[in-house]
């Protein structure tokens, strides 16, 4: 069963689309908003580009095939998030914003590296064709 690790990519496709739509969703409980809850320049860019990464690793594990696609799309995520929990843990400007950076991102990696275990064998041949609502099941 591949439930969890689909589950936890429509949900890091939505936080990704929505984090590149509007950046200080994550700038301010990081910190990295100004005082009057703006986001500078750079640092959306940066937060648009990560959103965007969220969002097409995410749809992938949404839609691999079980098996190998989706264990190096699950293992991209993982990789992507414990890279963002280092760096989040380093760089932010407090210790109390480094906490939630690496919690955030850390509970996402562990999360998701767990889920790799649900994802499974490739399927059989035929077998994507008789679940519900498949062009071929119907």
């Amino acid at each position: 069963m591949a439930r969890l690790a689909r589950l936890l990519g429509a949900a890091t496709a939505v936080f990704g689309a929505a984090t590149a739509a509007r950046p200080e969703i994550i700038a301010r409980p990081l910190g990295l908003a100004e005082e009057d809850g703006t986001v500078p320049p750079r640092t959306r860019l940066l937060i648009e580009l990560i959103g965007f990464r969220d969002v097409a690793v995410g749809a992938g594990m949404v839609v691999a095939p079980r098996g190998a696609p989706l264990r190096w799309l699950i293992a991209a995520r993982a990789v992507s998030d414990a890279g963002d929990a280092f760096f989040l843990g380093r760089s932010l400007p407090s210790p109390a914003s480094r906490g939630v950076g690496v919690a955030m991102a850390g509970g996402w990696a562990v999360l998701c590296a767990a889920s790799a275990v649900t994802a499974g064998r490739p399927e059989a041949p035929g077998q994507r064709s008789r679940r519900p609502g498949s062009a071929r099941g119907r």
